[in-house]
Formats: C-alpha cells, sequence, structure tokens
C-alpha cells in the first residue's frame, strides 16, 4: 500500500500494485496536467479563493517595521554591505539614523515549491491520481496563484539528494516551465527527506516560503530536525503530507502481502486483524508532525488523493487566512 508502516499490497488478484517499471511507462507528459479539467479546478480555486490568497500571501510579506509610522513601512535599516546610494536622506534628517529605501519587489516573497520524488510517491490504490500526479496538481495551483500575485516560485525536487532546481521566476511562463520540469520526472528510488531538506536550507540565501510536498515515508526524527533547521533559517515552510485514501483508510481485508515500496521489503499480514493497530499507527503518526510542526511555527496539511486538490487548497489557505 505504500504506508509508512507497510508498504504496497501485492496481492494482485485483489489489490492493484504500481510497479516502478508501470510508474515510469504511465507518467504523463505534460498535457495531462493541463487537460481541460485540470485547468477548470485552477480557474475555479482561482475564482473561489482569490482574496484568501492575496491576504495569505501579501501576510508572508508582513512589514518588519511594526509599531512605526506608515511612513517608514517601506523602508528597512542600513547594514554594512548596502548601497549608499539608497539611503533614504529625508528619513535620516528626521530620525538620525540611517534607512534603505525599500523597493517593490523587495516586499515580494519568493517560494519554492519543494516535491519529493520517491517511489513510493508513484502509488494509488483506486485514485486516477498517484500521489505525485496529486502533488503536481497542487503545486501548479500555488504556482498559479503565486505568479498572479507576482510572486516569484520556484521548484526544487529531491529523492536521495536535489535533482533539480529551477530559478525562481514569477513572469507567466512560469507555470509552463515548472510543469515541463515535472512532466520528465519520475517518482522511483529511495528518498532522504531530512538530507535533501538540510541541503535546501543550505541553499537559500533569502527569507522564502517553502511548500514541501511529500508522503514522509522516513524515520520521522531526523525529518522534524531538518524541518527545525529550515524553519529557524528564517523561512515560512508549509508541509503538505500527501497520502493515498488506501494509506488513510487501510480498506483491505484477508491475507495480504505487503512490499515496502523503496526497499522492497515484504511482509504477509492477515489485514483484517491488523486494521485496527494500523489505523492506531497512522494517526500517532500524522498526530506526531502535526504536533511537532505546530510547536515550530510550522503548517502542516495533511492531505489524502480522494479530497479534489482546488478544495484542499482552498480549505487550507480559508483556515491559514483566519489564523493571520
Amino acid at each position: 500500500m505504500g504506508c509508512p508502516l507497510l508498504g504496497e499490497p501485492r496481492d494482485a488478484a485483489r489489490v492493484p500494485r504500481v510497479a516502478a517499471e508501470e510508474v515510469g511507462a504511465r507518467m504523463p507528459a505534460v498535457e495531462q496536467y493541463l487537460k481541460p479539467e485540470v485547468i477548470r479546478q485552477i480557474s475555479r480555486l482561482d475564482l473561489r479563493a482569490q482574496f484568501i490568497v492575496k491576504g495569505f500571501l501579501q501576510g508572508m510579506h508582513a512589514s518588519p517595521f511594526h509599531g512605526f509610522s506608515v511612513e517608514f513601512s517601506e523602508h528597512r535599516k542600513y547594514t554594512p554591505g548596502d548601497d549608499p546610494q539608497d539611503i533614504d536622506w529625508l528619513v535620516y534628517a528626521k530620525t538620525d539614523k540611517y534607512y534603505i529605501k525599500k523597493f517593490e519587489a523587495e516586499t515580494n516573497i519568493t517560494g519554492y515549491l519543494v516535491m519529493d520524488l520517491s517511489r513510493s510517491m508513484g502509488y494509488t490504490y483506486r485514485q486516477e491520481l498517484t500521489k505525485f500526479d496529486y502533488a503536481i496538481c497542487l503545486a501548479a495551483a500555488l504556482c498559479y496563484l503565486m505568479v498572479q500575485q507576482q510572486d516569484p516560485v520556484g521548484l526544487i525536487t529531491f529523492d536521495q539528494k536535489i535533482r533539480q532546481s529551477l530559478p525562481a521566476r514569477s513572469k507567466r511562463t512560469q507555470l509552463g516551465n515548472v510543469l515541463s520540469l515535472l512532466a520528465n520526472l519520475r517518482p522511483e528510488g529511495e528518498t532522504d527527506i531530512a538530507k535533501s531538506l538540510i541541503q535546501i536550507a543550505a541553499m537559500l540565501r533569502h527569507r522564502s516560503l517553502v511548500m514541501l510536498f511529500t508522503d514522509l515515508f522516513a524515520e520521522p526524527e531526523p525529518v522534524i530536525r531538518a524541518l527545525r533547521r529550515l524553519r529557524h533559517g528564517g523561512h515560512d515552510v508549509i508541509l503538505f503530507h500527501i497520502l493515498d485514501e488506501a494509506e488513510v483508510r487501510f480498506p483491505f481485508d484477508g491475507l495480504i502481502e505487503f512490499e515496502e515500496p523503496e526497499t522492497h521489503e515484504k511482509l504477509q499480514i492477515d489485514a483484517s486483524g491488523f486494521q485496527a493497530d494500523y489505523l492506531r499507527e497512522i494517526r500517532e503518526f500524522c498526530d506526531r508532525y502535526r504536533r511537532e510542526c505546530f510547536q515550530n511555527g510550522i503548517d502542516y496539511v495533511q492531505i489524502d488523493t480522494s479530497m479534489q486538490f482546488d478544495r484542499a487548497l482552498t480549505e487550507y489557505l480559508t483556515s491559514r487566512r483566519s489564523r493571520c
């Protein structure tokens, strides 16, 4: 099943299984992510959530001058290395302090879509979209909405290390650039989420919005430490924990053989007798991430692939907006 506790079911007569080569063979071209129904979903999302998204993204642009008058809301303190030509001498005359004129471009937030390429992301039980396809739809919607706000957005992909890095851009062509890159990727092989997040933290030189799409199939402790490091580096982090419907509900019974999607380790169990234990474990697994993220100022968004991605994203943005 591709769950963090078991793996994929291998009873071919009862449960369809996605092998690595099958994933590669059926990975769609960019046109699938731009097909009419997906475009309609993104368009509906834009219409339904435009005011929410605007407030959400602008909320990330919080002024560093809370408590100052509006006159100073577009300035920041001078620091060594700044161009002296950017000093606002009128402000200096009033305050006897050096402030730099803060240009409009500096108020934009730079976003990075961070995609997990592990083999487990290529799994689906009975949904049309795999977890990876679902993540692409979420990423495409967020990319589209950020570009609409004229915020630069880029893409980073990883498995055991960083594989691709697309620089952040705010041009309208960026959505196509992101999808074109994603359409040529394959979710296969093992992953090292913690190591990759540490690499990303080292890569980002400026405060950014990091949107991570993963099924979190890894030992939690190293991943949590890496998330803390990313957050303590000054970045805003949204963790989209994407699970297949079957990984959340465990709709299996009888004797089932599971295969761990990345190591291929196999385990045969009586699914009916194991269901209650599994559901408790998966709930505790998700609750741990939810608790740790809350304590570290990280947004944790658990989504399963049975929910339409536009609804999932709109509900998240609405809840985010209500907290701002």
